[in-house]
């Protein structure tokens, strides 16, 4: 797969990621629960609240840049990056993460901006509006060189470079110049005229995506939130059995919804304590701005460009007759440097747990959002103990910072520092390390970021450290 950096700085990003891999851990004590016969699996939870879900193709169309840096220049590559969505559909999209490496065949999923270092920067609007007022959005060529004030007009790769480069100087603060001339005028245009706009709705989401009551009255609301024309709503698998029905206000079954339609689990009066999930799935074009992370630390890419794709969310609630009634959901949060972990407990006594040496409690009857504070790269793994001995286990990295933000504040730790983010070395060789494509540096990247795993290992451990807030 070809990325849009440099070995030098694929390396410097790599050796401190690569170095901060130890999994944060908590086990959680509930109380007011029901204890289960036995052990459960914990149903394992990441962090995404709808959308589209896509695999990372590659850099398809694209110039060259010179990155400048104290350690001097750079040529790296500049331009669209293609993804195909799970389900159908292909994605174009731009990077915002310019010294973090791209996974090969990475897994990427739809994501707001607060959960990416675009909830923290000021300029996210300005990318958006490079976005909607630049190549492909705008594919006629000879009106965006006419706009830019471009006399020899502009290939697809100069427009590609262009905009990219022009999305770096905000999303990085890279100092970054475009190779070809009619490219980097593009980038000087788009960077000068670029506005805040806002930050695009999801695609499709449900809120609440964890609800909580009891058998035989409705628990809900979820509410629909999408821009395509209409949703498709799957019951539960085991609804037949179970009786769980998916219904709206008015109390009849429904198959399909529209944004802003109310869907609540109609669930049999004498059911025995459980929980059930619901899905939407709907075909539309993704709005353009929405960002797209990744859990195996490749680039944060931003849409650029969408065909009819496949959307879909989830939804799950979780009853019982008596006691506590927690359902569970999560969040990254960048703007506290932490994980939202919300419990909605429906029930009729308070719900307790135990995370990270700190210990909540959700009053009966109520919603609260309890913030996980983290550090940056860090991988964690949460399991909380529900109703009956359920598990629900939250995992993930948090990824907030661009590179120029992470080693501006650099300080060591060891192994010994406490809770809440111990870091460690890793000897684990990672064998889908990022490559540079279209360049006879290939090999040598590739060797060289491997050569670092091994390295990264031994070293102590480089890692930002920010305040919570």
């Amino acid at each position: 797969m070809i990325s849009s950096f440099s070995a030098p700085f694929a390396r410097r990003r790599g050796a401190a990621r690569l170095a901060a891999s130890t999994l944060v851990s908590g086990l959680v004590a509930a109380a007011g629960v029901i204890a289960a016969a036995g052990p459960a699996a914990a149903d394992e939870t990441t962090q995404t609240p709808g959308g589209a879900t896509a695999t990372m193709g590659g850099l398809k169309t694209y110039g060259a840049a010179v990155l400048h840096d104290g350690s001097g220049d750079q040529e790296i590559s500049a331009g669209l990056f293609e993804m195909s969505v799970d389900g159908g559909g292909t994605l174009q999209t731009y990077c915002v993460d310019l010294h973090n490496p791209t996974q090969r065949d990475a897994k990427y999923h739809e994501t707001p901006w607060s959960g990416t270092s675009l909830g923290a920067n000021d300029d996210a609007g300005r990318i958006r509006w490079i976005l909607q007022n630049s190549y492909p959005q705008v594919n006629d060529l000879a009106s965006l060189a006419t706009k830019a004030g471009i006399a020899g007009g502009l290939t697809e790769q100069d427009a590609a470079a262009g905009t990219q480069v022009a999305i770096w100087r905000y999303s990085d603060g890279a100092d970054v110049d475009a190779v070809d001339p009619q490219a980097e005028q593009l980038a000087d245009y788009l960077q000068k005229a670029a506005r805040d706009t806002a930050e695009p709705e999801a695609s499709l989401t449900l809120d609440a995506p964890a609800v909580s009551g009891h058998p035989g009255e409705p628990i809900g609301p979820v509410t629909v939130h999408t821009d395509a024309s209409a949703v498709t709503v799957t019951p539960p698998l085991d609804a037949g059995i179970t009786g769980v029905r998916i219904v709206g206000k008015d109390g009849k079954p429904v198959t399909t919804a529209t944004n802003g339609t109310e869907l609540f689990f109609d669930v049999p009066a004498d059911a025995e304590p459980g929980s059930a999930e619901l899905t939407v799935q709907a075909s539309t074009t993704l709005p353009v701005g929405r960002a797209f992370t990744s859990e195996s630390r490749s680039q944060t890419q931003i849409l650029a460009g969408s065909s009819e794709s496949t959307v879909s969310a989830t939804a799950s609630a979780t009853w019982a007759e008596q006691g506590a009634v927690p359902a569970l959901s999560a969040a990254k949060n960048c703007a506290k440097s932490g994980v939202d972990i919300t419990v909605a407990n429906q029930g009729d006594q308070a719900f307790t747990f135990e995370l990270m040496g700190a210990e909540h409690a959700i009053p009966a009857g109520t919603t609260r959002t309890v913030t996980i504070p983290l550090q940056e790269d860090q991988p964690y793994d949460f399991t909380i103990t529900g109703l009956q001995g359920a598990e629900t286990r939250f995992t993930g990295l948090l990824d907030c910072q661009t590179w120029t933000a992470e080693t501006s504040n650099l300080t060591t730790q060891t192994l010994s520092d406490p809770s809440p983010a111990t870091v460690g070395g890793t000897t684990a060789t990672d064998t889908n390390l990022a490559e540079t494509g279209g360049s006879s540096a290939t090999p040598i990247i590739a060797g060289t970021a491997i050569g670092l795993v091994v390295i990264g290992g031994a070293a102590l451990v480089l890692a930002g450290r920010k305040e919570n807030t």
